[in-house]
């Protein structure tokens, strides 16, 4: 009895233990791991298929299970940064398990893996972005003539327009794009807003931060970029407008502008049909910025 009562207490506690996967999501990556004797197998499409019954069991077991992004090239300079053998499965379950803190992940909700790879690389394309701008923000240090730290001032600069973008556009749901291409390589980050139950603009942290920083990077460097939104909301046309950066700050795109970006391909140069049940239009005014600080010069 007391042997049954063990197991059963083990079983408890199993399903109160969360996993981490990493997942290797295209063949060259699984290709590389393919060069370590303790990595058995040898076709992507059946791994991925493993994957996939071994998240269904887990979660039948109530087991709640995050994938991670695993990339061989970090893998192996992390087991070389701490001496370790990366041909060793426990160091891959070391560095999975500092993934689940670090790294993109993504919860397994039963979703098909189909569907759950191209959010995974999004959501990894997503945080190097972040990294990226954070960084090149970073660099640009303090301004020689005042002091202040330019960065810092471009992102209070940043989150107080988009705050101003977010309060005077329409109801419904919004769909930003900023794009910076002043830097050396150039950078998209898109922000989702939906109307909370009180009409307060519903955001996730992480996608308005990373948002925020593009926004700052290409308003402190001062280069070349834009930012669009649409807003979709029952029984009204879709709304387009946009700006372009401008200096410091933003510029409003007139309605042939804003046309002419979506009606031409960005490759070839040929026009595209517009879309049905869709406004070209002239963006709301901002309103004067408030005494918010930023770096003026």
């Amino acid at each position: 009895m007391a042997h049954t009562d063990h197991q059963t207490m083990r079983r408890v506690l199993r399903r109160e233990i969360a996993g981490t996967i990493g997942l290797l999501t295209d063949e060259h990556d699984f290709s590389a791991m393919r060069h370590y004797r303790t990595f058995t197998f040898d076709d992507h499409a059946t791994y991925l298929r493993q994957v996939e019954d071994l998240l269904r069991t887990r979660a039948l077991q109530g087991t709640h299970t995050t994938v991670a992004l695993f990339d061989p090239q970090e893998y192996a300079e992390y087991c070389a940064a701490k001496g370790l053998d990366p041909d060793v499965p426990a160091n891959r379950t070391r560095f999975t398990a500092e993934l689940a803190t670090t790294g993109p992940t993504i919860p397994y909700e039963g979703q098909p893996l189909a569907d759950l790879l191209p959010t995974l690389v999004d959501e990894a394309v997503r945080q190097a972005t972040w990294e990226y701008a954070a960084t090149l923000l970073a660099r640009l240090g303090a301004c020689a003539t005042c002091g202040e730290d330019i960065g810092r001032a471009a992102f209070t600069r940043a989150s107080n327009l988009v705050a101003r973008i977010l309060d005077t556009a329409p109801p419904g749901n919004r769909h930003l794009v900023c794009s910076v291409t002043g830097t050396p390589e150039t950078l998209v980050a898109v922000l989702h807003s939906d109307d909370g139950p009180n009409g307060a603009a519903q955001l996730d942290e992480a996608e308005a931060l990373e948002f925020t920083t593009v926004l700052a990077l290409g308003l402190a460097t001062q280069g070349p970029g834009g930012l669009v939104m649409r807003t979709t909301a029952h029984n009204t046309a879709d709304r387009i407008y946009g700006w372009r950066l401008r200096g410091d700050g933003l510029e409003p795109l007139t309605a042939g502008e804003v046309f002419d970006a979506y009606c031409t391909d960005a490759e070839s140069g040929d026009l595209i049909s517009p879309e049905s049940g869709v406004d070209y239009c002239f963006p709301p005014d901002l309103g004067q910025e408030g005494p918010t600080p930023g770096h003026q010069h």
